[in-house]
């Protein structure tokens, strides 16, 4: 594992992590196609536990330092966790499918299929444990939550769809860039 290429995922977390959907300001967060990448292109527990150290330090360091509301922060925090580990578990299979060889710059369909269940699986995960175990919910009961839980999930899966498919293109285009250059060259 090369520094150089795991710094872009370490610092398109840094950049996103302040905003869940983005704003006219703010690129929405990008942690779970980061963690999805992470486990697609490096086999690295250490990587995953640093992530998490990540997260936990962008955290703490927007809410005490710059003012971002703490509103998530609740005994359901934990579950962040088992929801990150689906990502990087779900990029880990998804390596079975990957192809850096050819000219097409999109994931297999079993990737892409790995990527949704695994993007669905880490929302049910994170959701719903804010759900049903946060002090913030008040009233709890199942049609609320469905109800909840619909308005957020088609930002949560577009969001993390459209970093993870850029995030493989733009890894396979520098994969690829040393053999455009000698070809150019030559």
């Amino acid at each position: 594992m090369n520094v150089k290429t795991v710094l872009p995922l370490v610092a398109l977390m840094g950049i996103t992590r302040v905003h869940h959907f983005g704003s006219a300001f703010l690129l929405p967060d990008a942690s779970l196609a980061v963690f999805f990448l992470a486990g697609l292109f490096f086999s690295s527990r250490n990587l995953f536990v640093a992530l998490l150290v990540e997260v936990g330090l962008l955290d703490y360091v927007a809410i005490t330092q710059f003012n971002v509301s703490d509103f998530c922060i609740s005994s359901a925090y934990v579950f962040l966790i088992p929801t990150y580990f689906a990502m990087w578990f779900g990029g880990r299979f998804s390596a079975n499918f990957k192809s850096m060889q050819g000219t097409e710059l999109t994931l297999s369909i079993s990737a892409m299929a790995t990527l949704f269940v695994a993007t669905t699986s880490a929302f049910l995960i994170s959701n719903g444990s804010f759900y049903w175990l946060s002090d913030k919910i008040l009233a709890r009961d199942f049609s609320n939550y469905v109800t909840q839980m619909t308005h957020y999930y088609l930002p949560y899966m577009g969001y993390t769809l459209m970093y993870a498919i850029f995030g493989f293109a733009v890894f396979k285009l520098f994969k690829r860039l040393p053999n455009l250059m000698a070809q150019k060259t030559a």
